[in-house]
């Protein structure tokens, strides 16, 4: 069972993310922030981060960089409202990263990231 840890700040949203990730057969550790998420991932390794680009206390983009600081091989997708400015190509995000727009559709979700896992 691929593992997967999610950042997002929007409780609704995170529920709704958990949802279908877990219905598609993926394990989920879910937080509503960067910082929990990321000390989470120093605890154990997880092969995708799926994460929020705005959120407090650490933004999806830094949190996205720590990520593959620990694991080069961790698979990145964020999912944002703001994806046309998301990663200029001055940001800090790893280059790999995939970006998907809010509003989100599940068929689509599931889509990328098994398409992200199986590459």
């Amino acid at each position: 069972m691929h593992k997967i840890l999610l950042a997002e700040d929007d409780n609704d949203m995170r529920r709704f993310l958990v949802k279908a990730l877990e219905n598609a057969g993926f394990s989920v550790s879910h937080h509503d922030n960067g910082m929990s998420a990321y000390q989470r991932l120093r605890e154990e390794p997880f092969e995708m981060l799926l994460t929020d680009i705005v959120m407090p206390e650490m933004d999806g983009i830094e949190l996205a960089r720590r990520a593959s600081e620990l694991d080069p091989d961790i698979k990145i997708m964020f999912i944002t409202g703001f994806a046309a400015v998301a990663l200029n190509s001055d940001s800090e995000a790893p280059k790999n990263a995939k970006v998907l727009a809010k509003p989100v559709h599940l068929r689509e979700l599931v889509s990328e990231v098994n398409k992200m896992l199986a590459a």
